[in-house]
């Protein structure tokens, strides 16, 4: 039995790193791994050695030939490995699995990875959805947005949780407000910047701290600049030891508009990072946090309720402790174990995991 997962490439995300988890723990679990790039060669995270990691093609740029050859080799790979379960992480990992196994007795299981209303090719995504074995969703909500016949097929199964995340840091918190994501109008980090603008007013001795990279990244330093804050904004881009950076900062800030889960926001939660998020579809945050308890929820765009949320986290060490030790506590319940085996039974895998405690059907979180 092989697994294969596909994905456009292995950057720095948290489809990525969810795949970088997953694939590690099925080599220990004894099944053969491959994950099949589409799109690209890139590399951020360290994969177990005997992870099978190829690329098929480069990003196309519209050019038929490549999109040609990613399909053949695509096909070639399958036709090569029969019995295989297809993983697409990825709205056109999951066409490209269709297209390519047509004729093929394949299971494909597609793994909704974001915001559904996000996606920009809904009729082609629903045709690849039609045909597949299996989705699964990272809430509940997300289900909601799909016809029946695709809705019927899904189950919710949340992100998993890597056990190496720091332990909660228990001593005094650096007055330092941190973000960790893309780059994207996604993410929302001018509202950040907005809210942190005025927050700093009354706290001028916090710093902003955003680990990423992306396309927006001179605008953002220029908007920075516009606001007056850009000697209290430090841009770290891309970073391997994220969590060690963040660990002791007094908050965690996530501004999306729209999220599936962010992976970021969950590794800050099971730091036991005070973490305050906007309130954004398709409700992964709202999944997670319990709003005073575990964290703190603000509308999305709202830059006056955030930057009070702030306000609230940096005048309150009470609130800051309640938040962080409550919010800690989910480290144990997303193990990456109890998740692979979820995807197992999505998967229709028996065999090597007969014991599997998962449960069918649409799980609550």
């Amino acid at each position: 039995m092989k697994i294969i997962f596909i994905i456009p490439n292995m950057t720095g995300g948290g489809t990525e790193r969810v795949i970088s988890l997953l694939s590690d723990e099925y080599v220990r679990m004894g099944y053969e791994v491959a994950i099949m790039q589409f799109a690209g060669y890139e590399h951020a995270y360290e994969l177990n050695a005997a992870v099978e990691d190829f690329s098929v093609a480069r990003r196309s740029g519209g050019n038929p030939m490549v999109m040609w050859k990613r399909l053949t080799v695509m096909r070639k790979y399958f036709k090569q490995n029969p019995g295989s379960r297809i993983f697409a992480f990825c709205v056109m990992g999951a066409v490209f699995s269709v297209m390519t196994t047509w004729g093929m007795e394949r299971h494909i299981l597609v793994a909704e990875r974001n915001s559904p209303d996000s996606c920009n090719v809904r009729k082609l995504r629903n045709w690849a959805y039609r045909r597949a074995d299996k989705i699964t969703f990272q809430t509940p909500d997300g289900i909601a947005y799909f016809p029946k016949k695709i809705a019927d097929k899904a189950m919710v199964i949340p992100n998993p949780i890597d056990a190496s995340v720091p332990e909660r840091y228990e001593g005094v918190r650096r007055h330092r407000v941190v973000t960790a994501g893309r780059l994207h109008k996604q993410k929302n980090h001018a509202l950040l910047l907005n809210a942190f603008a005025d927050f700093s007013v009354q706290y001028n001795d916090y710093e902003l701290h955003i680990y990423g990279e992306g396309e927006l990244e001179r605008e953002l330093k220029n908007h920075a600049e516009k606001l007056g804050i850009a000697d209290k904004v430090v841009w770290h881009g891309f970073c391997a030891n994220v969590r060690e950076e963040i660990r002791d900062a007094r908050m965690f800030v996530l501004s999306s508009d729209f999220e599936g889960i962010s992976n970021s926001m969950l590794e800050a939660l099971a730091m036991g990072l005070p973490t305050i998020s906007t309130d954004c579809p398709i409700g992964g945050a709202k999944a997670y946090i319990e709003p005073g308890k575990s964290g703190i929820l603000v509308p999305v765009g709202d830059r006056q309720a955030l930057a009070q949320a702030m306000t609230r986290v940096a005048m309150d060490d009470e609130l800051m402790e309640r938040l962080s030790v409550n919010a800690a506590r989910i480290k144990d319940k997303y193990s990456v174990e109890s998740i692979a085996r979820r995807f197992l039974v999505a998967a229709d895998i028996r065999g090597k995991m007969q014991d599997a405690d998962a449960t069918e059907g649409k799980d609550a979180i």
